[in-house]
């Protein structure tokens, strides 16, 4: 079964041969790996059998989109400055972040970059006829909105500046829709990846009814650029969004990520009993304690539970961790998570050992 196929029919909850794959790792975790099977990191998801191609084409400068040394400062085409902090690009200085309304309303977005953004793309056309490829539109409204202003303001315009704000949501979600449907023009893809971090570590970042009223219609919107060309729908917020998952299945979600399973209402298992029939599930796997600081049979104990549960319909999940994989994760701990989805040990290290051949070639 190839990767198109056994992510396909997941999704679809049909029978697999293996459950599929879609891992982050934390830019250091990546290094490792490549130094420990002997490959540059760049090929280390291959190695161990992701099943998910995907490019980001919108701001993803905090991790992938931009490599930088530590402590080097870069200012992309949003006007934004990332510096290097800890493997991660942080954000040091947003364009907006002490401009009044009338300042904000002038702000233009870089629409004469679509052609070089879109050419993220292109790489991925050989691979797509034996794997899942993904077209990465966000962050698509609220999280390029603090981008712009920064997160204090981000937070606070919502209250005290909602017309401002009402403004500037739409003028984000307006750029992320673009770039969505300029790819489905250009490119043949299985999935659109959308994306808001929304939710914080106990409840939302803001007000459900808030998120209702500002975000809601706009996401809708750059769903809807997927659903009208059937294409699966993917949506990546961090945190406890629990209130709002209902609202995200209504405007069209397929799949939602990351599963974030220390947070209130985040629990995969419950989650899969209360929406699998409507939505299915990538991620879950826990970063924050599990996989660092657990025993390898820890490991293997719970990601065998969360696979049997998140599949007890016949499918509807992908494993993936609930945030990137962290530096401190035991290489015993990543083994063992894949060795629970079908992939031993020996089969990463013979996969590893072909990637350098062909490299080599």
């Amino acid at each position: 079964m190839t990767s198109k196929a056994r992510v396909h029919a997941a999704l679809e909850r049909k029978p697999v041969d293996r459950i599929p794959i879609f891992m982050w790792y934390h830019p250091e975790t990546l290094e490792r790996l490549g130094h420990l099977l002997e490959i540059p990191a760049a090929h280390v998801a291959e190695a161990f059998g992701d099943d998910v191609r995907q490019a980001w084409v919108n701001n993803n400068y905090d991790m992938s989109g931009l490599t930088l040394a530590e402590g080097e400062i870069h200012r992309d085409i949003w006007g934004i400055e990332w510096r290097r902090e800890d493997g991660f690009n942080q954000i040091i200085q947003s364009p907006l972040s002490h401009a009044l309304p009338g300042k904000v309303s002038q702000y233009r977005f870089p629409t004469d970059q679509i052609n070089s953004l879109m050419e993220r793309m292109e790489g991925l056309m050989e691979f797509k006829k034996e794997c899942f490829i993904g077209c990465d539109v966000s962050p698509c409204v609220f999280e390029m909105y603090w981008r712009l202003r920064g997160m204090e303001n981000g937070m606070s315009d919502l209250a005290e500046e909602p017309e401002m704000a009402a403004e500037l949501l739409e003028r984000c979600a307006d750029f992320s829709r673009l770039l969505a449907e300029t790819a489905v023009q250009r490119f043949a893809f299985d999935w659109l990846w959308t994306g808001d971090d929304v939710g914080g570590q106990q409840t939302m970042m803001m007000n459900p009814t808030m998120w209702r009223e500002m975000i809601k219609p706009h996401l809708k919107q750059i769903f809807d650029v997927a659903n009208k060309n059937d294409l699966w729908v993917a949506y990546h917020s961090d945190g406890a969004i629990r209130p709002i998952i209902p609202d995200l299945i209504e405007i069209g979600l397929h799949v939602l990520n990351p599963i974030q399973c220390n947070c209130p209402g985040m629990d995969p298992l419950e989650l899969k009993r209360e929406f699998g029939g409507q939505l299915a599930f990538m991620g879950g796997v826990d970063t924050q304690g599990l996989l660092p600081h657990g025993t390898a049979e820890d490991v293997r104990r719970a990601t065998a539970r969360l696979i049997e549960g998140m599949t007890a319909d016949g499918g509807g999940y992908i494993l993936a961790a609930s945030h990137t994989v962290p530096p401190e994760t035991p290489d015993d701990n990543i083994f063992a998570m894949y060795a629970e989805a079908g992939l031993s040990r020996k089969e990463i290290f013979d996969r590893a050992a072909a990637i350098r051949t062909r490299l080599v070639h």
